[in-house]
């Protein structure tokens, strides 16, 4: 596995990081016994980056996590950590807490579920509207300087928002979805960020299953799957981002690779300052997703990558509307 480092102040990690939130019910009900040999797998493969959040399934996937990784070396992994998503019982959404005591509170919480000592890069989920990004900052340089966390990153916020907060502490990462069919950061956040020197871990590479190869039209996920919101799976809007697919599939089936392995691997190749997140909670998805970090696409295949999925091509937002106005780039 290859390895990249997040910005000039961030960790190095695999080319290729492991997002759990798939395992804790997102997409659908996940098997706990495959959830944690996936995790096992990933590591067995050199796959060093772990991304989750403390609201994924309200713990839950901290706990899976700290079972997968238990008995294994603590230097041999990173954690990235999201926090201050408010939620109730059951899909009930109470907004964000970026407040510093806040901040403290989630991370006791996070260390003690996860059973370490420290967090690798710890990030507000989104921005609080209330709380100044300098406050919430703020706070996590002083569990930086207490040792509890080792470098600082942001989710899902602008421009602006990034130098303020970069202003306060080192920024290693930005977490933000960026994908063939989500390509807002392009304009003025990807800039931004080479120029401070900050990093970019990718979620959302696959557009949570619709560019894969594997979904269709008609598909739904099983009971708790999210995707049954989102304005890109709706009908209309899905049989005419899945044929996007399809003309991306004639590419894949040229360049020997799955349609999966191309979409993963052309993030990648957007710059070396970039890792994308492979939200696998299979082994079978995983072993799939892994080769996408060895596949070189020359100037001619992302010439047909972008002729059969130009920017802006996709259909419906990537959120539901409630969900927008929260991001820091819409599409």
């Amino acid at each position: 596995m290859q390895m990249r480092t997040l910005g000039s102040t961030g960790p190095a990690v695999s080319a290729l990081g492991l997002g759990a939130m798939s395992m804790s019910g997102a997409y659908g009900v996940a098997d706990r016994t495959e959830s944690i040999a996936t995790v096992h797998a990933a590591l067995e493969a050199g796959v060093t980056l772990i991304d989750t959040a403390d609201f994924y399934a309200m713990g839950h996937n901290e706990l899976l996590l700290a079972e997968a990784l238990r008995g294994r070396e603590r230097d041999s992994y990173r954690l990235s950590v999201k926090f201050g998503m408010l939620r109730g019982p059951g899909t009930q959404f109470g907004g964000h807490d970026g407040r510093p005591e806040a901040v403290k509170n989630f991370l006791a919480h996070s260390l003690t579920r996860l059973g370490t000592d420290h967090i690798d890069i710890y990030r507000p989920a989104r921005l609080d509207p209330a709380v100044p990004i300098e406050e919430t900052v703020g706070a996590i340089k002083e569990m930086i300087d207490a040792g509890y966390v080792r470098h600082l990153g942001l989710s899902e916020v602008d421009a602006a928002t990034i130098r303020r907060a970069h202003a306060v502490h080192p920024v290693a990462d930005l977490q933000i979805e960026y994908s063939l069919i989500s390509r807002a950061v392009e304009a003025d956040i990807l800039p931004t960020l080479r120029e401070l020197g900050i990093g970019l871990t990718a979620y959302g590479v696959l557009g949570r299953g619709l560019i894969s190869g594997h979904w269709s039209a008609g598909r739904t996920g099983g009971p708790g799957d999210s995707r049954a919101f989102s304005p890109r799976f709706t009908n209309g809007n899905v049989e005419h981002n899945l044929a996007l697919v399809k003309a991306l599939r004639q590419v894949a089936e040229a360049k020997r690779c799955t349609v999966a392995q191309l979409a993963i691997a052309w993030v990648a190749a957007q710059g070396d300052d970039i890792v994308p997140l492979v939200g696998a909670r299979t082994r079978e998805r995983l072993a799939e997703a892994l080769p996408a970090a060895e596949l070189n696409l020359t100037a001619d295949d992302l010439a047909a990558i972008e002729k059969a999925v130009p920017p802006g091509a996709a259909r419906g937002d990537r959120y539901p509307s409630a969900f927008m106005s929260g991001l820091g780039v819409g599409n």
